[in-house]
């Protein structure tokens, strides 16, 4: 078994919106000949830990031979023994189930139930809406935030190479193998980036101004939008946009703006004890028992719930939950309802980012 050493460097500079602490944080990832733990077997293991100052150590635990896998496993667990937090790309999936078989296999009684894990892939399974990539592999994100690498084959290209470099044991191939380990183990420190995105969602933003404004639809009719502008609490490294029926996001840099499109006109306030009331056709609307009961019975007829309604004038906005009260529908099973724009709304603060929150997760949601 051999062990290799290097350094590398990183901007952390984003580091203090991570949901982890850099220095008690270890990085890992494995090299196998398949995806079996009890058909193939684990030829490298490479992690990497933060040692300040935008600088990583590499360290890489390479078998040898077949016989080399107890010593890895060996090495690995007694390194990361004294670290909090994991980091990985699909660990959960393929990393940590193959290294738990290997140790059973083995005897071994390493586990990993005192770490907590951070699986990056699934940090970027959030913003699969948002981020428009073709797949959400590690070398597509990694091009997708800016990241580039020297090396050109996959996991499942290098099989046969290590085969190779088994059985005569040539530098060449020994590189090959060092260097596409090493850049998946780097690639995760680059994939921290992803948190950016998550921060840029989160109530940690800042509002900058918001403004009521006129435009021009497609029809050519002049239109409201609401455009709330907003600072992120660190730059993302990529611009993006996300656009749905009434809205539309944007983040470049550490400027968000979400515009949202504002209806004008007449929408309906359904009462919910509709049996209280009394639905009159020729006003289109509902009226209270108590009060209804001085109109001639052949104006009135028994509310429903689809009827029970009072009309307002003004301009509205768009919610897919109730997050602003009281709301309003075009009609009563619409699963869309709206609540008014107000002075008093757009002077809360606290009402307008819990708005915000709404309409970014909505955006954002993964299909």
């Amino acid at each position: 078994m051999k062990k290799l050493t290097s350094t590398f460097t990183n901007d952390m500079s984003y580091g203090d919106i991570l949901p982890f602490e850099l220095e008690n944080t270890i990085f890992f990832d494995i090299e196998t000949t398949g995806f079996s733990a009890r058909s193939s077997h684990l030829y490298l293991i490479g992690l990497a830990y933060y040692m300040g100052e935008n600088q990583f150590c590499s360290i890489q635990f390479l078998a040898e031979q077949k016989e080399d896998e107890p010593a890895l496993l060996y090495e690995f667990f007694n390194f990361i023994k004294d670290y909090k937090n994991i980091v990985h790309f699909n660990g959960n999936g393929f990393d940590i189930p193959y290294l738990k078989e290997k140790c059973r296999q083995y005897n071994m009684l390493y586990h990993f139930d005192l770490l907590t894990g951070y699986d990056l892939y699934k940090e970027a399974c959030r913003f699969k809406k948002l981020f428009q990539t073709p797949d959400l592999k590690q070398k597509t994100l990694e091009t997708f935030l800016g990241s580039a690498r020297k090396d050109e084959f996959s996991g499942k290209e290098l099989i046969n190479v290590y085969y190779a470099y088994e059985k005569e044991h040539k530098d060449s191939d020994k590189e090959l193998l060092l260097l596409h380990n090493f850049e998946d183990v780097k690639g995760l420190t680059e994939l921290l980036r992803l948190y950016t995105y998550s921060a840029a969602c989160s109530k940690n933003i800042r509002f900058e101004h918001y403004i009521l404004r006129n435009y021009k639809s497609y029809d050519g009719t002049m239109q409201k939008e609401l455009v709330i502008r907003f600072l992120l609490p660190a730059p993302v490294p990529t611009p993006v946009s996300q656009v749905n029926d009434f809205s539309l996001l944007t983040f470049i840099g550490d400027i968000g703006t979400l515009s949202i499109k504002v209806r004008s006109g007449e929408l309906k306030f359904f009462y919910p004890d509709y049996k209280n009331y009394y639905y009159l056709p020729k006003e289109d609307c509902a009226m209270h028992k108590s009060v209804a009961f001085y109109v001639d019975k052949n104006y009135r007829t028994k509310a429903k719930a689809a009827t029970c309604y009072s009309k307002k004038t003004g301009c509205f906005l768009p919610q897919y939950q109730v997050v602003v009260s009281p709301y309003f529908k075009l009609e009563y099973h619409d699963k869309i309802t709206y609540f008014e724009l107000t002075d008093e709304f757009i002077d809360n603060e606290t009402d307008v980012k819990a708005y915000v929150m709404h309409v970014l997760s909505l955006l954002l949601m993964a299909k």
